[in-house]
């Protein structure tokens, strides 16, 4: 059954991951449109895949990994404690974007197109530092 978890697992982080890199990338153009039509269909988009793809994603990656982490012996290790700090991290940024998508949505945007390519990049630098921790285990 581990195996079974542990593939579940990666499909939910490759999916969850696709979220944070795609919605950001979203929020730089539609920063760039003016409301309208277009605008709108950046708002279906936003909205459906933060609900319906990053968030579910998210919920199984975490409920996944916490199994791998118990049954894998894997909460006493030091890599470990890293890794999960950057998984925080990682719902923190889930969690902006759900504000982001939010104001959007309300036509309420704040911030240029500029901010939301700086801010594509956090996700990223993120899943690097998880995946060499899982794969390497440094410490």
């Amino acid at each position: 059954m581990y195996l079974w978890i542990k593939a579940l697992h990666v499909v939910a982080i490759i999916s969850w991951m696709a979220g944070l890199l795609y919605l950001p990338r979203l929020f730089v153009y539609h920063a760039e449109t003016a409301p309208g039509p277009q605008s709108e269909t950046f708002k279906i988009m936003e909205r459906r895949l933060y609900r319906y793809i990053m968030t579910p994603a998210m919920t199984v990656a975490w409920l996944t990994g916490f199994y791998l982490a118990v049954e894998g012996g894997a909460l006493s290790s030091g890599w470990f404690h890293v890794k999960a700090t950057l998984v925080v991290l990682m719902t923190a940024a889930h969690v902006h974007d759900g504000v982001l998508q939010r104001r959007f949505a309300a036509d309420a945007n704040r911030h240029s197109s500029r901010y939301y390519r700086v801010l594509n990049e956090i996700p990223t630098l993120l899943m690097i530092g998880i995946v060499v921790l899982v794969i390497v285990k440094p410490f």
